[in-house]
């Protein structure tokens, strides 16, 4: 019984109902005022017109503009109001002033060698120096890249690297949820921070809700570990909640760093089962490329705990017992929505576009735009091997009908789709050619590619991209090849897809 009532008076529970009655109410109000005032009706019409002429004008994502054109032409009482509370995909102004106002204080620390262009192959110069001017972050040289094919193989150095610390630890995940790796890093946390060592701890309110206690950040900061939620949930009816930290960061003494997929909950390393086999991938960088996780880190803590005013003493080279020699050329960056630059779905079309040979990518949804609809096709009549690998256990059905859905208009270009039998592949990835690659946490759907803060590493002439082309082939082995006879579906069930694929961009 405890249980139960636990379930439903549990803080996302609670949340959802006051959200869901401002709605109604919401909704109540504007009919209402519609009926009884023929002046209001004609005002909330006028608004609605104006909202249209304004997404035709704005320079958005085109199948987003269509999502919200829409509601304004079919339901104008409601629609044009809708997009002015709901529409705009920036984060809301506090969060932007105190996010941009750090991010710029530190923009210099950012500087891109010149030199470092010449080891690079000349296909993979272009997307570099675009990093580096709109992410900002540059790509930099003497930094060794590991490749974990599993969760569970990198929690394994996760936990070495962590009781190695001894200056700081920054710990920056979508998800943190009570479990045996929870708790596992949590204990090396607590020796660390009793030791001296400066333990920061950075998760998302929501991706964490249902899988923390309620008194979390209390708990971590009486052990000395300092601790933040981003984007605390509220009960208010606001776009604002759909802007969520997605990113993977983990940053040791400044000279060792992780990415990928893995979030830090059980099934991300096999230890409980929700949706099979749990496929996942994580890099481990060593040198000086750690640099840009931990400005990333350090920019995002500083914007709503403000700490310190130079990150000097979290130069790599103050901590690492040496650099490593260069292992090609490594430049982690971060997606953001703050700005209206798609950078993480800019860096997946360039290698579409640069491909010659093939396109290998492991991602757990596919909810794409044209441009990326576009991209995989043309790359497949190019001659290109685009190979897309994606779940055959959903973790979530809603989207895992609308991923499908994209499959005969690429299978008809030529692209192969695999669907990975074990169970759900959550890696987020791309290689081409033997040369540039990227892993990170950025799935090919809206919220990663528009609406989320996002990370990932562009790997240019590095090894680690042998040791990823390596995995995508064995996990070709282990999945079954999509063909175009298992993609008929009904009448009805064409056309529930094709509404999917409209609202896509506000699921």
């Amino acid at each position: 019984m405890k249980k139960i009532l636990g379930k439903l008076f549990n803080r996302v529970t609670i949340v959802a109902v006051l959200v869901l009655l401002q709605m109604l109410w919401l909704f109540d109000a504007f009919w209402l005022l519609s009926r009884y005032a023929v002046w209001i009706n004609a005002a909330f019409t006028a608004l609605s017109v104006l909202m249209v002429l304004y997404l035709i004008r704005k320079d958005l994502n085109p199948a987003y503009k269509i999502a919200w054109l829409l509601p304004c032409c079919l339901a104008p009482l409601f629609g044009g109001m809708m997009y002015l509370l709901f529409g705009d995909k920036r984060p809301g102004k506090d969060m932007r002033r105190r996010m941009e106002r750090v991010a710029a204080k530190h923009t210099d620390a950012l500087h891109q060698p010149e030199a470092i262009q010449e080891k690079m192959d000349g296909r993979n110069v272009s997307i570099s120096r675009y990093l580096a001017q709109y992410g900002p972050y540059p790509a930099l040289d003497h930094t060794s890249s590991a490749y974990f094919p599993l969760g569970d193989l990198a929690y394994t150095r996760i936990l070495a690297d962590l009781k190695a610390a001894q200056h700081f630890i920054f710990v920056e995940f979508f998800i943190i949820s009570e479990g045996e790796m929870w708790e596992s890093i949590y204990a090396i946390l607590k020796r660390k921070a009793a030791a001296g060592v400066d333990v920061r701890v950075l998760y998302d309110d929501v991706g964490s809700a249902m899988a923390l206690p309620k008194h979390f950040i209390r708990e971590l900061e009486s052990h000395g570990i300092h601790c933040m939620a981003f984007n605390p949930m509220m009960p208010l009816l606001a776009i604002v909640m759909n802007h969520r930290d997605h990113r993977k960061i983990l940053v040791v003494d400044g000279y060792i760093a992780y990415t990928g997929g893995i979030n830090l909950a059980d099934e991300y390393i096999n230890r409980a089962s929700r949706f099979g086999h749990w496929k996942d991938s994580a890099v481990r960088l060593e040198g000086r490329a750690v640099w840009n996780f931990t400005v990333m880190f350090l920019n995002m803590w500083n914007a709503f705990r403000p700490t310190e005013e130079s990150y000097a003493k979290f130069r790599p080279e103050h901590y690492a017992p040496a650099m490593p020699e260069s292992d090609g050329v490594v430049q982690p960056y971060t997606d953001s929505p703050l700005d209206e630059e798609s950078l993480g779905e800019n860096v997946y079309l360039d290698i579409l576009g640069q491909a010659q040979d093939y396109v290998y990518i492991f991602t757990p949804y596919l909810v794409i735009d044209n441009e990326m609809l576009t991209a995989l096709r043309l790359a497949a009549k190019r001659g290109v091997d685009v190979r897309l690998v994606v779940p055959a256990i959903p973790d979530k059905k809603i989207v895992y009908r609308l991923t499908r859905s994209y499959f005969p208009p690429l299978l008809k270009s030529g692209v192969k789709i695999y669907t990975y039998t074990p169970g759900f592949i959550h890696a987020k990835s791309f290689v081409c050619d033997d040369r540039i690659a990227t892993v990170g946490t950025i799935n090919l759907d809206y919220r990663s590619l528009y609406l989320h803060f996002e990370c990932g590493v562009l790997f240019s002439q590095c090894g680690m991209i042998a040791d990823l082309k390596q995995d995508c082939l064995e996990t070709f082995a282990k999945s079954r090849p999509v063909r175009l006879t298992d993609c008929r579906d009904s009448f009805f069930g064409s056309l529930f897809d094709d509404l999917l694929r409209l609202l896509s961009p506000m699921l």
